[in-house]
């Protein structure tokens, strides 16, 4: 004979969606969840313009400190200068963003979404990120990643995004 506890259990993880355990259960938000001061700007973004070239870049520039709403194109009409490290599909939304660093120090890459990022150099080559995290919880930002990098002119590469609108940010940390 079945115990009730053992049926209880087992209608509990079937309602579960496939293949989720009860840990990934993410809860509603029902308030915005606050952000760190670093990333205050996100609460206030700017509508930027994304490149599908690095030709049209300079039209695409973000500026550190200030949080940006991008349009992204389909991933076919972007020619990325250095192929991304996870290369996304047709039906998936990128674009090019650039960004002027005047001092040295270590800048965090805040997204909106689980969208792929990857930063290269004025040399073309890809630029190693030195820490990954999540954002907040309930904040809007998706995932946060940070680069240790020296003056100059990098390529912000977004591929992957689900949706045809992207939200980022960059700023320089303390220190």
């Amino acid at each position: 004979m079945v115990s009730k506890t053992w049926i209880i259990v087992a209608a509990a993880v079937f309602a579960l969606p496939h293949g989720a355990s009860a840990a990934d259960q993410v809860p509603a938000c029902t308030t915005p969840g606050s952000l760190p001061t670093e990333l205050a700007a996100w609460a206030t973004p700017v509508a930027r313009t994304a490149a599908a070239s690095a030709a049209h870049l300079p039209d695409a520039a973000l500026v550190i400190g200030q949080a940006a709403t991008v349009p992204l194109m389909q991933t076919p009409s972007v020619v990325y200068p250095r192929r991304p490290e996870k290369p996304a599909g047709a039906a998936s939304f990128g674009g090019l963003l650039q960004v002027a660093v005047a001092a040295r120090g270590t800048y965090r890459v805040a997204l909106g979404s689980a969208a792929w990022i990857d930063l290269v150099d004025g040399n073309g080559a890809a630029v190693v990120s030195a820490a990954h995290s999540h954002g907040p919880a309930c904040s809007g930002v998706h995932k946060i990643v940070d680069f240790v990098l020296a003056p100059g002119t990098y390529i912000l590469q977004i591929s992957g995004n689900a949706d045809r609108v992207g939200k980022v940010l960059v700023v320089r940390l303390p220190g």
